[in-house]
């Protein structure tokens, strides 16, 4: 099951109005969202090839129409157990600019929640602590109706150059 986001042929006013909705989705019981400009698709049931020798926080590898698209296990990355795969596991396929170039990142959520508007006033600064998140990941915490949602910024926490060790690199490249 897949579900496409691609923004193609959109005009000021629609990009504009993009510019504050969130796709949100869990890891435990914290929420999160990332910015639906970043993201491509997102993929239930995908199959993941496994290569050797990756950093931890590289489940595996995504065969998307014949590229070769990394999978990070967000719950790794935030220095926790694994994922566990069931049948609300998602992969959150984004685009971000890493080393100069573009790239596809696929981003194992344990469930996609839904798209949300954020008005600007309800988001308030990334704090110094008490988030499950390094401050530098964080773009905003978001006020909603039932509780907060911290908002990633996408290319500062998902850059794969940023993310490996310097002993890794060569294993990511």
């Amino acid at each position: 099951m897949q579900a496409d986001l691609t923004h193609g042929g959109r005009g000021a006013d629609e990009e504009d109005a993009e510019s504050h909705q969130f796709l949100t989705f869990s890891l435990a019981q914290d929420c999160f969202a990332l910015g639906i400009a970043n993201i491509r698709e997102i993929i239930r049931n995908a199959s993941l090839a496994n290569v050797p020798l990756m950093p931890q926080h590289i489940r595996g590898v995504l065969n998307l129409r014949g590229a070769v698209v990394p999978v990070i296990d967000l719950a790794v990355l935030f220095e926790r157990a694994p994922i566990a795969i069931n049948k609300r596991t998602s992969i959150i396929v984004i685009e971000i600019v890493d080393a100069g170039e573009p790239m596809e990142i696929g981003i194992m959520v344990e469930a996609v929640a839904a798209v949300i508007d954020i008005a600007p006033e309800r988001i308030e600064a990334a704090p110094s602590f008490g988030t499950p998140v390094r401050a530098e990941f964080i773009d905003g915490i978001g006020k909603l109706d039932d509780g907060f949602v911290i908002i990633l910024n996408a290319q500062a926490t998902f850059s794969l150059s940023r993310m490996a060790p310097a002993e890794d690199t060569a294993g990511v490249a």
